[in-house]
């Protein structure tokens, strides 16, 4: 396929090529040495979504640079650079389309905020709680809105397609999820079908329109898709163990928000799987009732760990990064391949 328009396609070497003239230490964890190995390309996606993200109404730019400018691990907007410069792709139009992808995603956090009533993101107060929900939803819109305007602007109708689709598929994830919240009868397919919609359909969409940009054959960018899919999987099952196991200072966030909003996430339907009798009337009362008391998220934990909830789903997650791992070997085999894998380990098995 011949990318939709090349006007930036005529630069001598990408920041990304240039970048890895002087690779950074190996002692780094993966998704820092992206970083780094990308530091140019990043500059430019943060200029653009500091410029994109202006407005003649000052709360947008107000509120949305609370959550852009809170920090984050940028993990989505690095995916599309790295698959492009995987290719040592030397335009520029992964720069609007990494910007794109970071507006969806931040857009996202917004509504999530608003529908779990959740006054915390990212070890400080939430945009909705600090601004209200109504300015949340709504710039969360215009958000949405930009990120339509960049997939324009880049003018290829695969990309358009990709991430249209994927905006789609992660609304069809938050309405799914409300039918999954405080009910005890969820299973693990249903859970996998809501984290696959959230979670794993943008960082899918965020890998493939690199490979896109860099005009490689459908195989190729095939191949970058379903492994942004299975990372996207992993990661999102770390987060949902993390909320029971992890550190609240690491994490930068309390520990136990989802059993507080009674998301059945696999940790929990682990434990449910062999609950006894009692342990079931349990998380009946707290998480689908939310009749919760002083103690019960300890409980809850302490269920967890008998019926080894948290070795389980990391287990499935592991399975995950596998099966990710086994994607790259059909990409070039470069420094940017290698991170690329031990990113989705990194996923998986970190603590925050």
């Amino acid at each position: 396929m011949t990318p939709a328009h090349t006007a930036h396609d005529n630069t001598p070497a990408s920041p990304a090529t240039m970048a890895k003239a002087n690779p950074p230490s190996r002692s780094a964890n993966p998704l820092e040495r992206l970083a780094e190995a990308l530091k140019p390309d990043m500059a430019a996606v943060n200029a653009l979504i500091i410029d994109r993200m202006q407005s003649n109404i000052p709360l947008i730019p107000q509120l949305a640079g609370h959550l852009i400018a809170g920090g984050g691990k940028r993990i989505r907007p690095l995916l599309t650079l790295a698959s492009a410069a995987l290719f040592d792709y030397k335009g520029s139009r992964q720069h609007k389309l990494a910007a794109c992808v970071e507006f969806i995603h931040t857009a996202t956090l917004l509504h999530d905020d608003v529908v779990d009533e959740s006054d915390q993101r990212r070890g400080k107060a939430s945009a909705n709680a600090v601004f209200g929900n109504e300015a949340a939803v709504l710039v969360g819109d215009f958000l949405f809105s930009r990120s339509f305007q960049l997939m324009v602007e880049d003018g290829s109708l695969e990309v358009l397609r990709i991430l249209s689709n994927a905006s789609a598929v992660i609304a069809e994830g938050e309405v799914l999820q409300l039918s999954t919240t405080n009910n005890i009868d969820t299973t693990e397919a249903d859970y996998l079908k809501v984290i696959g919609a959230k979670t794993a359909e943008l960082f899918a969409a965020a890998c493939e329109v690199g490979g896109i940009v860099a005009d490689r054959p459908a195989g190729e960018c095939a191949a970058l898709r379903d492994y942004g899919m299975y990372l996207g999987y992993g990661f999102q099952i770390s987060d949902d163990v993390l909320d029971y196991a992890a550190s609240e200072e690491r994490l930068g966030k309390s520990l136990g928000d989802d059993f507080k909003e009674g998301k059945m996430t696999l940790p929990v339907l682990k434990a449910l799987a062999k609950a006894s009798p009692a342990e079931k009337d349990f998380w009946q009362r707290t998480m689908c009732d939310l009749d919760q008391k002083d103690g019960d998220l300890a409980e809850a934990q302490a269920l967890i760990r008998k019926h080894k909830g948290l070795d389980l789903a990391l287990a499935q997650a592991r399975d995950f990064a596998a099966k990710g791992r086994k994607c790259l070997e059909a990409l070039p085999g470069n420094g940017i391949r290698q991170d690329l894998a031990e990113l989705i380990d990194f996923a998986v098995e970190r603590d925050y």
